[in-house]
Parts: C-alpha cells; structure tokens; sequence
C-alpha cells in the first residue's frame, strides 16, 4: 500500500490480473466498494462525489478498477469487457476477499456502490458473498445479473433517473426479482449521468442513508454523529 493523506493506493491481484484502488478508511468500522460501470474507473467524478459523502458520514471507501489499463484500452477499441459483467464480479470477489485478508480491514462491515455495468457485477458479487450488508446502484443495469437477482440477501437500493426511461424500465424489472429488501429511488428530472443541477447529491444523500443504515453500527447513525448508547 501506498498512502496519501487520508487515501491509499493498493494493488490486488485478482482473477489473474493486478488491479489498481484507492482506500479510505472511516470511523465506522465499514467499508464500501465502488463497482465502476462502463467506459468508467475509480476517477470517475461521480463516484468520487458520492465517495467523498460516504466518507463524511464516518463510512470507508474503497474505489478500484475492475479492469487493468490494458484492458480499458482494449475496452475502449472493442467495448468487449465492459458487459462482461461475470469477470467484473469476479474481480469484485477478490477485491473483497483482499478486505478481509489485510489486517487494517479485516472484519469491516461490507457495502457495494455500483454503477451502470458495474450495479450488475455488484449484484453478482453479493448473491456469493454472505458478508455483504447492502448494496445501492446508481444509473445501474441489474437486469444483467439476470438469474442471480433472486440469490441477493442485502438490502438493494436501486437509483435512477426519471428521464432515464429506458434504464428505469429495467430496474423496475430487476427489482420485482431481487430476494432481499429492496426499494426503488427515482430521481426526478435526472438522466443517466445524474449531470442535472442537485442530482448527484440526491444520489449520494441516499446512498450515504442506506449504508449508514444498513452498515453503520448502533454507534453510528446518518450523518456521521455517534448515536446514543442505550
């Protein structure tokens, strides 16, 4: 690993690749995974506004490439990979078995933010993996998952954008198949890049809830405050 300021660089070897990450940790004693989508890596914007929230709520982040750059690269010609949502969830497991191998995050509640084509790998990831304590999808496609739908035990936030319709008609599908808790959020007005004036912040205000609700111990509540103990 490699620090800077409150972020470090590591690198995980996984599904025969070494793929890159940025982590955070927080307060909380959780943590959670960002599952970047298509044409998209952990620099993204978005993803880094959402991450930076969580992170004032007390959460750990951990943002990390799914692909290598080579593969991007290849990605970028083809578009080959970024649908390839069984080797981007694979990627994920070990990403999340690397959590649980390292010291410093050992025993760290576990949360997947996915977007796009990453929703799908987070899904797929989580119908295998027991630890997993929620999961919320921006912009996400978790009608990939297909069959795996029914096999997720974390409560599953599906965001979308009311003007994404298309996208919107497939997590509607998506969320009538989901096994555990489930709730739909619609944004108004927002379209698929969430890129409308406050959008990204209602993302990130329900993701940061979500989690705080879902991952948070009974110390921590929404906002990052310790809670009373009673």
């Amino acid at each position: 690993m490699t620090a800077t300021g409150g972020t470090t660089a590591v690198r995980v070897e996984a599904d025969g690749a070494t793929i890159d990450g940025d982590l955070s940790l927080g307060a909380g004693g959780a943590i959670v995974v960002f599952a970047h989508g298509t044409g998209s890596s952990r620099h993204s914007p978005r993803n880094r506004h959402v991450a930076a929230q969580l992170r004032q709520a007390g959460l750990g982040t951990l943002l990390i490439d799914l692909l290598t750059p080579q593969e991007e690269q290849v990605d970028l010609r083809t578009a080959e990979l970024r649908f390839d949502v069984d080797l981007l969830a694979r990627r994920l497991i070990a990403a999340t078995d690397w959590l649980g191998s390292e010291d410093a995050t050992a025993g760290a509640r576990l949360g997947f933010f996915g977007a796009s084509t990453g929703a799908a790998a987070a899904l797929l990831a989580a119908a295998e993996l027991p630890q997993v304590g929620a999961i919320v999808s921006r912009g996400g496609r978790p009608d990939l998952a297909d069959e795996a739908l029914a096999q997720v035990a974390a409560p599953t936030l599906l965001i979308v954008g009311g003007a994404d319709e298309h996208v919107l008609e497939l997590n509607r599908q998506a969320f009538e198949l989901l096994g555990g808790e489930r709730r739909l959020e619609i944004v108004p007005g927002a379209t698929h890049l969430f890129e409308e004036p406050g959008a990204l912040d209602r993302v990130a205000e329900l993701a940061r809830e979500w989690f705080a609700r879902h991952l948070a111990p009974t110390t921590l509540r929404a906002g990052g405050r310790p809670a009373r103990r009673r």
